[in-house]
């Protein structure tokens, strides 16, 4: 979701998006082929082109023709298409080039002259000139909305420019608590950088007894005890957090390592450190629905440290979201095998072609995957994934068979569940039924996984009343949820309480408007109470919902003959 144009910094370059009419060539734009070049292109011409190129999703050729509109234009056009121009290269990750181009002019937009404050500052630390880029962060060319970012990069800029004393100062971020959380991490790191070992170590454990969220502070504490030689104090760090449930995938790794004595890592450098502030910004932003902003931080966050394969994917979940594949897909093809990051990120560089109907393309991208990273879960399951979007029910079945067996006698419960469904869609009920009720066994109270099993036998007519009450235990865990209620409404219909089944089932069918089971459902409901006309009404709308071929043979039958021919009755016996 794009964010409101009042809150957008990035606005100028949107509302190009929103201005063109189509992803074709608007008429008198320069030729999209290729990138821009020549002579003889009018500035409105190449203007046109690079609207025409956002609208397309080509960033980087926005970009670029932005650049030659620009030079092309004269000096009333200078400062609105330099702003664009600017915000262009920013996007699109030529952080060097927006930095050249940064507008600085009292005249221009407040919020994007700031912007291009703080990315001058950021090319000026990329550089080692920190005098330079605390200069410029101390200056007014960078400000609202950019504080945040500010107060946190600056500590950074006086250690590159030899202030350690300013370096250590504990900037206060108004109004944002998880900017001064980080304020706070980065003070510790900069604690350590100065040998105040005792102070680093006291700034961490302030922040791991405030709550520690996903576990980032035990784990930069844990990192300091295994370079000052304490592994056994790392260990019990990194074990408490682990036990808090904390979610950083890099925890189990630093255990393993300070656990087996290996070699403690490096600590972080300025600009890896200078880079992690604005990914945590980024990601604050991403929360907020700023995208775009985000997209600006963390193009300036890999201008400090392009080996943060975490920023990668964010700028590909980001891309893909504004409808820029090809630049999404760049950024998911980074992070290589053997980063933290490799699976996740091949896995989604994947469902970019699953989404664009290249379904050869999708599995070749998931197996290869597979191939680099074979110890991987994630990568095996999006692979089961894709196989199952593409009916190959089977296939993902086998796939998931090695997984299982590799956990031995007590399997995930969520690979249990997702075989179960691949065999239920290959006629392997009895299988199917297995994986579910041993999967119930490790998680009696799963709304999904009661509802799968309680409708399974409500539609097949089996222990009816002991469905029921499943697919009744369901609902309380997850009332939200207009599948399982639509599952307690057909339970009702098949034992013959036709009344209760239309209460329930007129509830599912508004939680749920556009499933076509759903209306399916309510339609024999109606039906069987005497509410024929709504009946026929319901059993249309599945039509128009793009059903599947034997649920669509199954509603024209009834539309042409209702419910009343001799047909099995509704099953109202079961235990």
């Amino acid at each position: 979701m794009l964010s409101s144009r009042r809150i957008l910094a990035l606005l100028p370059l949107l509302a190009l998006a929103a201005c063109a009419t189509s992803g074709a060539p608007v008429q008198g734009a320069a030729n999209l082929d290729g990138p821009p070049g020549g002579s003889g292109e009018s500035a409105y011409g190449l203007f046109l082109a690079g609207q025409s190129a956002i609208n397309a999703g080509h960033g980087e050729t926005a970009a670029a023709y932005f650049s030659r509109a620009a030079a092309e234009s004269g000096p009333a056009a200078d400062q609105f298409l330099g702003e664009r121009t600017f915000t262009a290269a920013l996007l699109a990750g030529d952080v060097k080039e927006a930095s050249r181009l940064a507008p600085s002019a009292p005249g221009d937009d407040t919020a994007i002259r700031h912007l291009a404050g703080l990315t001058r500052a950021v090319e000026a630390m990329a550089n080692d000139e920190g005098a330079k880029a605390r200069a410029i962060l101390a200056g007014p060319d960078v400000g609202p909305p950019h504080q945040a970012a500010t107060a946190l990069l600056t500590p950074f800029a006086a250690a590159q420019a030899g202030d350690a004393e300013a370096a250590i100062g504990h900037p206060v971020i108004a109004d944002d608590p998880v900017g001064q959380f980080f304020a706070s991490l980065d003070q510790g790191k900069l604690f350590e950088r100065a040998h105040r070992y005792d102070e680093a170590e006291t700034a961490f454990r302030a922040l791991i007894a405030g709550g520690d969220p996903g576990g980032i502070a035990s784990l930069n504490l844990g990192e300091l005890l295994e370079r000052r030689g304490r592994r056994p104090e790392a260990v019990a760090i990194y074990d408490q957090a682990l036990a808090r449930g904390a979610a950083d995938p890099v925890l189990p790794t630093a255990r393993a390592r300070a656990a087996a004595g290996r070699a403690a890592p490096a600590a972080p450098s300025l600009r890896r450190s200078a880079a992690e502030a604005l990914i945590a910004e980024a990601s604050i932003l991403i929360v907020q629905k700023q995208e775009e902003v985000a997209l600006a931080y963390l193009r300036l966050a890999l201008r400090l440290d392009p080996t943060r394969d975490g920023a990668w994917v964010l700028v590909g979940d980001i891309l893909t979201d504004i409808g820029d594949t090809e630049a999404a897909r760049v950024a998911y093809l980074t992070p290589k095998p053997g980063s933290e990051e490799f699976v996740s990120a091949r896995s989604k560089l994947a469902w970019t072609y699953q989404s664009a109907g290249d379904k050869e393309q999708a599995l070749k991208v998931a197996r290869d995957m597979v191939a680099a990273a074979p110890s991987a879960q994630d990568g095996a399951t999006t692979l089961a994934d894709l196989l199952r979007a593409d009916e190959r029910y089977a296939d993902s079945a086998k796939v998931l068979d090695k997984l299982i067996a590799d956990q031995g006698a007590h399997p995930d419960w969520r690979l249990l569940y997702m075989r179960a469904v691949d065999f239920q869609e290959s006629d392997r009920w009895p299988d199917a039924e297995r994986d579910l009720t041993a999967a119930l066994k490790q998680r009696p109270d799963e709304p999904e996984l009661l509802n799968f099993l309680g409708y399974s036998w409500i539609d097949r007519g089996e222990k009816l009343k002991q469905a029921l009450a499943m697919v009744q235990k369901a609902v309380d865990g997850d009332p939200r949820s207009g599948a399982i209620l639509d599952s307690l409404g057909w339970g009702y219909y098949r034992l013959g309480d036709y009344q209760t089944a239309v209460d329930k089932l007129e509830t599912a069918v508004v939680m749920e408007a556009g499933d076509p089971d759903v209306n399916n459902h309510l339609g024999d409901a109606y039906w069987k109470v005497g509410r024929k006309t709504e009946a026929r009404f319901q059993w249309n709308r599945v039509l128009s919902l793009e059903p599947s071929a034997k649920l669509k043979a199954e509603v024209d039958a009834k539309l042409r003959d209702g419910l009343d021919a001799p047909v099995r009755g509704p099953l109202a016996s079961g235990s």
